[in-house]
């Protein structure tokens, strides 16, 4: 992991898909939107939630649409849960915590065994995704909260019971869909798609307009530079 998540450039780097089938393909939308390229369980993906939600309700009077993309940081996870991991993660975390100023709990760090599998919750998005509408970030951003502040494990399913609640969404529908292959495949394809269009690492956040995809960040970045870009682009969409 520590190769993963650079406190420099606010990027978590993906591991290889080497070991999951490319499924199915998704298009670019034919239509004007910012697209987020991220995963619940990527620490900068936490850092930068509060202005990604202000971006996408900034642009909403422009019609601009917002659109999730889950990227897949370590889908199957299996890294070692040692004292080195440990410390790696306690380390980082504070560093995203002192440049974005968002809160983290520790207590994760006190279980023997926990694997740091991301492809659950960034499934658990793509479910959320028909249920939730407009609130698809609201739901990412909850699954973040119970993750890196509550240290609760989102590869158990029962994790999403009561933030289904919150969004009034029938838990036993969720779990039926979460389960399910069509949407396990789903998720993968999404990991696919992100590795087509070349990203290399989360948070990404670009702009399509004009039929093209125009970087607004790759990393860490505040709302109000992300504004400015993201301006700049609709203003000039071919530079």
């Amino acid at each position: 992991m520590a190769n993963y998540c650079d406190p420099v450039t606010g990027i978590c780097t993906p591991s290889s898909l080497q070991e999951l089938n490319t499924i199915g393909s998704n298009e670019i939308a034919d239509r004007q939107e910012i697209i987020y390229v991220g995963d619940p369980m990527c620490s900068w993906c936490w850092g930068i939630a509060p202005s990604l939600i202000k971006l996408r309700d900034h642009f909403i009077p422009e019609k601009i649409a917002f659109r999730i993309v889950v990227g897949g940081l370590r889908p199957g996870g299996r890294e070692p849960w040692n004292e080195d991991m440990k410390k790696f993660l306690r380390h980082h975390w504070e560093q995203v915590s002192s440049v974005s100023g968002q809160p983290f709990g520790y207590d994760l760090m006190e279980l023997d065994d926990f694997n740091y599998d991301t492809e659950p919750s960034c499934r658990a998005v793509v479910v959320a995704r028909s249920l939730v509408k407009e609130k698809e970030m609201e739901f990412f951003e909850a699954i973040q909260r119970k993750f890196y502040v509550e240290s609760q494990d989102p590869n158990d399913v029962s994790f999403y019971q009561n933030i289904c609640e919150a969004f009034d969404i029938d838990f036993n529908d969720f779990k039926a869909r979460f389960e399910s292959e069509e949407v396990k495949k789903e998720t993968v394809a999404e990991f696919q798609l992100n590795r087509r269009w070349g990203v290399s690492g989360y948070p990404t956040i670009v702009l399509l307009h004009n039929d093209k995809l125009h970087m607004i960040a790759h990393g860490y970045a505040s709302f109000e530079r992300m504004q400015e870009i993201t301006d700049h682009w609709l203003k000039n969409p071919q530079d």
